[in-house]
């Protein structure tokens, strides 16, 4: 029988009541913002600490959004870092790229709960990351950390309206992604087409646009935006043209089957996306 919300709810608190110091790894995002505000409320705010991990593949902003949201659900903040562009593995850019970041990151966090004396970690993982390809996830199960919300069953439609009930802001706020997800496999990584695509999504969005992707074809730029905006988007096309070549870009595409997350995956073989990391 399918379980509630209300009863995937009490399940989440049964987990948390059952732990002692945690550690949570904070992206600011709804996932780890619920995760965060359950294991507040279930073991204190003595025992919980916000871990936000500033990162050479997401934007300073994400960072420091999450930063500011924890400080004002009143929880302790530690802020660290990773480099992820200094390990050839991730660097390499192959679908097996996410499990060397996600190693990484796991890796980092356990070691600073070990140092600061906390029991578990715990990430925002969901229902929805075990059927999508997510390596990472042999990463974080390898390191021993915690996906609550997995455990007590929660989907990501689950997930928001629980956030919005417990009236926690960020219940509605989309989704964010590695940039690096932006730049197709077999392309190595670097902080400058990390920073073409980050300065080109956030001049798309200052336009008015919600949900952009700028995927990174070496120099072609092919945005994504959801299907009812394109013909928004090409009343806007010679600013972005114009604005995009300044970043770099030769030539500038628009995808006509509009936005969606995983794209790059979509020209993967099916044995690939089925691959584990030996």
């Amino acid at each position: 029988m399918n379980k509630t919300i209300s009863e995937k709810n009490q399940k989440l608190g049964v987990i948390l009541s059952g732990m002692n110091r945690v550690m949570v790894a904070f992206s600011g995002g709804v996932d780890s913002t619920l995760v965060l505000k359950r294991a507040q409320q279930e073991l204190g705010e003595a025992n919980v600490l916000a871990v936000v991990v500033a990162s050479e593949l997401f934007r300073k902003e994400e960072f420091e959004g999450a930063v500011k949201l924890a400080e004002k659900m009143g929880i302790r903040v530690y802020q660290t870092e990773i480099k992820e562009l200094e390990d050839a593995n991730i660097v390499a850019n192959t679908p097996n790229s996410w499990y060397y970041s996600k190693k990484l990151l796991y890796t980092h966090l356990n070691q600073l709960a070990w140092e600061m004396g906390y029991d578990e970690v715990l990430d925002g993982m969901i229902m929805d990351d075990v059927d999508d390809f997510r390596p990472g996830l042999k990463a974080r199960t390898e390191a021993g950390a915690r996906s609550v919300l997995e455990e007590a069953g929660f989907f990501k439609q689950e997930v928001r309206a629980l956030t919005k009930e417990l009236n926690i802001p960020v219940w509605n706020k989309p989704a964010s992604c590695s940039l690096a997800s932006r730049i197709p496999y077999g392309i190595k990584l670097d902080k400058q087409k990390i920073n073409q695509v980050d300065q080109a999504e956030k001049f798309i969005v200052r336009l008015g646009f919600d949900m952009v992707r700028v995927r990174h074809h070496e120099g072609v730029a092919r945005i994504e935006v959801t299907s009812e905006e394109i013909t928004k988007l090409l009343e806007h096309r010679e600013e972005i043209q114009l604005k995009l070549e300044s970043l770099g870009f030769n030539y500038v595409s628009l995808d006509l089957r509009g936005y969606r997350t995983g794209s790059m995956n979509e020209v993967l073989p099916a044995d690939e996306l089925q691959t584990e990391v030996s």
